[in-house]
This record gives C-alpha cells, structure tokens and sequence, in this order.
C-alpha cells in the first residue's frame, strides 16, 4: 500500500510541474513578449525622430522638433515659438505613429463588422 502512494505522489508533483510550465508560457506570450515589442516599437520611434516631427512628450506637452542630438530633443511649442529641450526618453508619441495607430485601429474595426 506504502508503495502506490508514493507513485501517486510523483504523478502529482509531474502534473503540477507541468501546470508551472503552462501557466509561464501563458504569461510569457500575453504578457511579458507584447511589452517587450512594445519597448522596441517605441525606442525604433525615438532612434528615427527627425526635424520637422511634430511630438507628444510624456507630460502631454506637443511641439515641432528643431533640433535633435544623441539623446535630447528640442522642440518648439505653437505660435509663440518657445524652444523647450528634453531627453529623448521623454517622447511619448509622434503624430506619424498616432496616425499609424489610428490607422490599426480602425482597420481592426472595419475587420470586425464584415
């Protein structure tokens, strides 16, 4: 009797290091691996700014860039023409990716309703 138990133990330890396993897979591929391209899709954004971008930062202030060096951005605020300089890590969109995603968006949605 000693003896089936301890096989029914090692059946149940395998089975629960297989639900590990899935439940890591699970979170890898809805988790971890679309906020990985998500980094990259932005850093690509900041790498590629350009003068003559228009630019969101992160405290939702927009602008024109007129200058760009290594790692900051300088930017000028509408009519008034104040130049503000940031880093580049504080550029949270471009009007060519919002548009881009706006783009996704409804073709998603047009995908949709067929």
């Amino acid at each position: 009797m000693h003896f089936l138990s301890a096989e029914a133990a090692g059946a149940g330890s395998a089975s629960m290091l297989v639900m590990l396993a899935l439940m890591f897979a699970v979170f890898y591929f809805f988790f971890i691996r679309p906020e990985n391209k998500k980094k990259k899709t932005v850093e690509e954004m900041r790498n590629a700014l350009s003068v003559g971008d228009e630019i969101t930062t992160i405290g939702a202030m927009t602008g024109k860039i007129v200058q760009v060096t290594e790692d900051t951005v300088t930017f000028e605020t509408g009519e008034d023409r104040v130049r503000i300089q940031i880093k580049k890590w504080g550029v949270s969109t471009t009007a060519k990716m919002e548009a881009a995603e706006a783009e996704a968006r409804a073709a998603r949605t047009r995908g949709r309703k067929k």
